[in-house]
């Protein structure tokens, strides 16, 4: 039997209307109401809008789409989408979450003999911050994208985000370490002001030590150092956030880009001629300068003070012994001057009767000591110790210096990448040791003659900002 109910309204218990028709228009619901399918029911004739249903956990890995959703992609490496069966009217759509497509590639594969814009085959997306939504139309031209984004446009981050170096990650931090010549490139600073101060420490080249008889050791690079704090590590002694000037902060929001200049170590000088050890390069970073560390000092023909006294620089080189002068000075440390002290001075030279020794070229921390008496060269100076990559490195340590006799021996390197001096008398007796790379050691001096001073280690930048 066929029933028939003719009215124009349906009104709730309220009196409020929740089907209304007027002039052929059928409203559906009150102001305020939300329409609802039940579970289970489907509805045909309404036709969709062209939006989709965004799914908020991100796909890490292959996965097969449905119609009317859409997905945000955070892959660690390059994953595929299968579109579903085309039906008229399908859509998809995908957002790079991590905004890594450039690196790790989105593929769109058709499902089975279907097309993606009139072409068989898979689409690939690979512009970092890439969306597209894709509708069905037909066999002729398949998946058609009729929307495309690449936008890498973020909000404000809460911490620093920047390339650059070696990147290595704590639990709460990030750190970039240049070993050689680099860019430091904040693509975005933080929104707080407090996590924009960057922690660093910046160690220049080391001095070579001097060639020729119980010379001079190396003095090691300048060291700089500034913990903020919101990175949580052990500082060396040289910390200098107390001082303003030394603090590096970056402006809310901002992005920039830093060269970094690195430190050669100073270069040998063979003996006899220009025998002092070379200075090492300065080391970089934004307003910050560390000094290449001083030579040696040699009494290689011809003497005079300006080849047997240590050359200033970071810390100062050692002086060398020479016959008739009894003590010769070390070079000057901390030249230019910084506050705290970015190295320290070259021990003396010690003739003190045949066959005399070299001084210690400087530490970051503590002065190269002088040589003798009478046989020993003397040791160089300690450098710093620092946990700013995560665990307790010593960088900056002052090169030996060098002994001339058989019973004597070349200075230890400081800690911290300084190396030994060496031993005469005759040549090739014991030859110093380089300064360590990347640390800004000091070179070892020679000891015996015809013998060549030994290289400074070169220097390092490392940066390290909050990250969570």
């Amino acid at each position: 039997m066929t029933s028939t109910i003719k009215v124009n309204n349906i009104q709730n218990q309220c009196g409020a209307n929740i089907i209304n028709e007027s002039s052929n228009t059928i409203t559906i619901g009150a102001s305020g109401d939300t329409i609802a399918l039940a579970s289970g029911a489907s509805q045909t004739g309404f036709g969709r809008t062209g939006a989709v249903d965004w799914q908020t956990t991100p796909k890490t890995a292959t996965f097969t789409a449905a119609s009317g959703e859409g997905y945000f992609i955070n892959q660690s490496s390059a994953i595929t989408m299968n579109l579903p069966a085309g039906s008229a009217g399908a859509i998809v759509a995908v957002s790079d979450y991590a905004r890594n497509f450039a690196t790790y590639n989105l593929t769109i594969s058709p499902n089975g003999s279907e097309k993606i814009g009139g072409t068989d085959g898979s689409a690939v997306l690979a512009v970092n911050g890439q969306a597209a939504t894709f509708v069905y139309v037909d066999s002729t031209k398949g998946w058609v994208n009729v929307q495309n984004a690449e936008d890498t446009e973020k909000g404000k981050s809460e911490f620093i985000e920047a390339t650059g170096g070696t990147i290595t990650n704590t639990p709460t931090c990030r750190i970039h370490t240049f070993t050689g010549p680099g860019t430091f490139e904040v693509t975005c600073s933080a929104r707080c002001a407090a996590n924009n101060v960057l922690s660093y420490v910046v160690v220049a080249g080391g001095g070579a030590g001097g060639s020729g008889f119980r010379a001079g050791g190396g003095g090691a690079g300048g060291y700089r150092e500034v913990k903020s704090p919101v990175t949580p590590y052990t500082a060396s002694p040289l910390d200098g956030y107390s001082s303003a000037p030394n603090r590096i902060t970056l402006p809310i929001g901002a992005a920039d880009s830093f060269p970094i200049t690195v430190g050669a170590g100073g270069a040998t000088n063979p003996y006899p001629c220009s025998a002092v050890g070379g200075s090492g390069s300065d080391s970089i970073f934004s307003t910050i300068t560390a000094a290449g560390g001083g030579g040696g000092g040699s009494n290689a023909t011809p003497y005079g003070p300006a080849m047997v006294n240590g050359t200033p620089g970071g810390s100062g080189g050692g002086g060398a012994a020479n016959t008739g002068v009894p003590t010769a000075p070390g070079g000057t440390g901390n030249t230019p001057p910084t506050s705290p002290a970015q190295g320290t001075n070259g021990g003396e030279g010690n003739w003190g009767g045949p066959p005399g020794s070299g001084g210690g070229g400087g530490g970051a921390t503590a002065a190269g000591t002088n040589g003798g008496p009478p046989d020993n060269g003397g040791p160089g100076g300690a450098g710093a110790t620092s946990s700013i990559t995560a665990s307790p490195v010593a960088r900056g340590g002052g090169g030996g210096g060098g002994a001339d006799a058989p019973a004597g021996a070349g200075g230890t390197g400081g800690t911290g990448g300084g190396g030994k001096g060496g031993c005469g008398p005759v040549a090739g007796s014991s030859l110093g040791v380089a300064g360590t790379a990347n640390t800004g050691g000091g070179g070892g001096a020679s000891g015996g003659s015809n013998n060549t001073g030994q290289a400074g280690g070169s220097g390092v930048v490392i940066i390290r900002y909050k990250i969570a």
